[in-house]
C-alpha cells in the first residue's frame, strides 16, 4: 500500500501544481477557471497509474488508440461512476463501431467520410454520439484534420447528420517553441469558433485546444478543454 501512496504522490503534487496554473491564466485572461475543463490523456498509462489519477479527482480521460484503450475503459468504468473518455487519436473507419460503443465524445473527427460512418453506427445502436470536428489549424503535413477554410462548410454536412452532436472543434498547436506562432494559430482557431456559433447550435461550446506545452497560451486565447498527460504523469517511459 505505501508504494502506491508513494507513487501517487507526484501524480497529486502535478494535479494540484496544473489547476493553479489554470486558475491564474484564466482570471488574469478575465475568465472563469470553471469554463475549462481538464482532460488527462492517459495514453500509455497503465490501469492502475490512471486508477491514481482517478483517486486524486480526476473524471475525465483522453485515449488515442483503440485497442489499448477499451480493456482500460473497461476495467475502470466497472470500478468508479461518473468517468468520461474522449477519442483524441485519430480514428480509422474501420475501428468506428468500437469507438461508439466505448468512448463518450469522439474529438478527433477529421472527416465527412469518417462522420458518416460514425452516424451510421450510432443509428444502428440507436445513440448520439458527442463529437468534436478536428481541423489542421498549422497546415502541418503530419497532422490530421479539416483545413480551417473547409470547416464551416464541412459542419453544416456534418451537422445534418442523424446521431450526432457537433459539440464544437478540436486542434493540436503547431509543433514549435515559437510562442507567437503557437498564440496566432490558437488566436485564429477561436475565430473560426466563434464564427460558427449561433444561436441555433448552443450545444456547439467546446473549443478544445492546448496540451501540455502550450496549454496556457490555450487558455488565454479562449480555449474551453486543455489536454494534458506529461504534466499531470511526468514524461513518458
Amino acid at each position: 500500500m505505501h508504494f502506491i501512496d508513494h507513487r501517487k504522490r507526484p501524480i497529486s503534487e502535478n494535479l494540484s501544481k496544473v489547476k493553479e496554473r489554470i486558475n491564474s491564466t484564466a482570471v488574469s485572461s478575465g475568465r472563469d477557471p470553471r469554463d475549462i475543463t481538464l482532460i488527462v490523456i492517459s495514453k500509455t498509462r497503465s490501469a492502475e497509474i490512471v486508477n491514481m489519477a482517478i483517486e486524486c479527482g480526476v473524471r475525465h480521460f483522453g485515449e488515442n488508440k483503440i485497442q489499448e484503450a477499451v480493456p482500460k475503459i473497461n476495467d475502470l468504468n466497472k470500478q468508479h461512476s461518473g468517468l468520461t473518455w474522449h477519442m483524441v487519436g485519430h480514428l480509422q473507419s474501420n475501428k468506428a463501431k468500437i469507438a461508439v460503443l466505448n468512448f463518450d465524445m469522439i474529438q478527433s473527427v477529421d472527416s465527412i467520410k469518417l462522420a458518416r460512418k460514425i452516424s451510421g453506427i450510432a443509428q444502428q445502436l440507436q445513440k448520439n454520439v458527442d463529437i468534436l470536428i478536428e481541423v489542421n489549424i498549422s497546415g502541418e503535413e503530419s497532422k490530421y484534420g479539416i483545413n480551417p477554410d473547409d470547416v464551416e462548410h464541412i459542419n453544416g454536412e456534418i451537422a445534418s447528420l442523424p446521431n450526432i452532436n457537433v459539440r464544437g472543434l478540436m486542434t493540436i498547436g503547431p509543433l514549435t517553441s515559437d510562442i507567437v506562432d503557437i498564440r496566432n494559430a490558437f488566436r485564429r482557431m477561436r475565430k473560426i469558433f466563434e464564427d460558427m456559433q449561433n444561436s441555433e447550435n448552443d450545444g456547439f461550446n467546446i473549443l478544445s485546444m492546448g496540451m501540455t506545452d502550450d496549454y496556457e497560451i490555450a487558455i488565454q486565447e479562449g480555449s474551453t478543454m486543455i489536454r494534458l498527460g506529461r504534466a499531470i504523469f511526468g514524461p513518458r517511459n
